[in-house]
C-alpha cells in the first residue's frame, strides 16, 4: 500500500512527492514514480522528492527548540552587554 503524498503548486511550478520509509526504500515504486517526474519536467514544474528520515520527529524537535531556547538566551546576554558599554 502506499501513501505517497502529491502537492501540485500551478501557480510556483512545484512539485512535493513525499515518501514514507517503505515508499522510499521500495526500489519498484521509485522506478514507478519516473512517469511523473517525466511528465511534470516536459510541463516546466521544479520535481522535488521529499523523503521521510529515520529519527523520530519528536526528539528532533525538543532538541531544536531547546537550542533556539539557548542561543536566544545568549542573544539576549549579548545585546545587554553591549547597552552596557
Amino acid at each position: 500500500m502506499t501513501l505517497i503524498i502529491i502537492e501540485v503548486n500551478d501557480e510556483k511550478k512545484i512539485v512535493s512527492l513525499w515518501l514514507t520509509n517503505a515508499e522510499k526504500n521500495n526500489p519498484e515504486l521509485r522506478t514507478g514514480l519516473q512517469a511523473t517526474y517525466t511528465k511534470y519536467h516536459a510541463l516546466k514544474y521544479m520535481v522535488a522528492v521529499f523523503l521521510s528520515g529515520s529519527e523520530t520527529l519528536y526528539e528532533n524537535t525538543l532538541g531544536l527548540l531547546q537550542y533556539n531556547k539557548r542561543r536566544s538566551a545568549e542573544k539576549d546576554i549579548q545585546q545587554e552587554k553591549q547597552s552596557l558599554q
